[in-house]
C-alpha cells in the first residue's frame, strides 16, 4: 500500500499523480463544508418520519374518537323550538333537525301533535310520514311505523321510534327529550 494518503477534505491539497479533485462533483462547498452534515440528515429523517406517522396516527384517532363524538353531540341537545310550527297544517309533517339527527313533527287529523326521530332503528335510514295509509315508512328495506306511536309495526326495524316530548303554545312548538 502506498505511504501517500489522500486528504480529500481538502480541494486545494497536492494530490499525488496526475488525479485532480474537482470541487464542483465532490459534494463539497466553495469553503470546503459538507452542503448536508450527519447531523441535518438524521433531523430531516426523524421530522419526515414523524410527519408520517402523525398522517397514519389523525384517520385512526378519528376512527376511534368518532363514536365518542357522536354521542356527546346527540345528547347535547335537549331542547328543539320550531317558530311558527303551530301553524301546521292537519294530517301533515314537518322535518327539522333535533341535534345531528333528522326528527319529524306531525300534526295529525284528530289534532294530536307528536315527534319522533326521522332515523330507522334497523340501518339508519331516514324515515318519512305517509298521510295516506297514516303511517311513518321507510324506504330502503320496507319498514313501516305507527305514526301515533313509533311502534315498529312490519319489516325489519327492531325497536320503535325514539318519541319525543311535544309542547305547543302560541308562538312556537317545543320540542324535548321525553
Amino acid at each position: 500500500m502506498s505511504d501517500t494518503l489522500v486528504n480529500i477534505t481538502n480541494p486545494e491539497a497536492e494530490l499525488p499523480g496526475n488525479i485532480q479533485l474537482d470541487p464542483a462533483r465532490s459534494g463539497y462547498g466553495e469553503d470546503g463544508e459538507s452542503p448536508t452534515t450527519r447531523r441535518a440528515f438524521l433531523v430531516g429523517a426523524g421530522c419526515a418520519t414523524a410527519a408520517y406517522a402523525a398522517a397514519l396516527a389523525y384517520p385512526v384517532y378519528r376512527y376511534l374518537a368518532s363514536p365518542i363524538e357522536t354521542a356527546m353531540n346527540a345528547t347535547a341537545v335537549k331542547e328543539v323550538t320550531l317558530k311558527d310550527a303551530q301553524k301546521l297544517p292537519m294530517g301533515s309533517v314537518m322535518m327539522f333537525k333535533f341535534g345531528p339527527s333528522p326528527a319529524m313533527l306531525i300534526h295529525h287529523l284528530d289534532g294530536k301533535w307528536v315527534a319522533f326521530t326521522a332515523v330507522c332503528t334497523h340501518l339508519g335510514c331516514t324515515v318519512q310520514y305517509e298521510a295516506g295509509p297514516d303511517r311513518i315508512h321507510c324506504a330502503c328495506h320496507g319498514g313501516v311505523y305507527n305514526s301515533q306511536t313509533g311502534a315498529n309495526v312490519s319489516g325489519p326495524p327492531p325497536k320503535p321510534l325514539l318519541a319525543y316530548k311535544v309542547a305547543v303554545n302560541d308562538a312556537d312548538v317545543q320540542i324535548s327529550r321525553a
